[in-house]
């Protein structure tokens, strides 16, 4: 992949990283470990699905 690929892909890498990060904050401290950790899977396997129905998925992922 060029570098032009990488930098696509980097905002959707940091926004993920945020999006679960902040998702295993909140369940960590309302409820607990095991639901932060279903949290933070839940939202790192749905992001590319929402980010493909909000038509915002960058170029690298409709190549495959």
């Amino acid at each position: 992949m060029d570098l032009s690929g990488q930098r696509e892909l980097l905002p959707h890498y940091l926004a993920v990283a945020a999006v679960a990060s902040t998702a295993a904050v909140l369940a960590r401290s309302a409820v607990g470990n095991w639901v932060a950790l279903v949290s933070v899977l839940v939202v790192v396997l749905a992001y590319p699905t929402v980010v493909r129905a909000l038509n915002v998925a960058p170029e690298a992922w409709e190549q495959r």
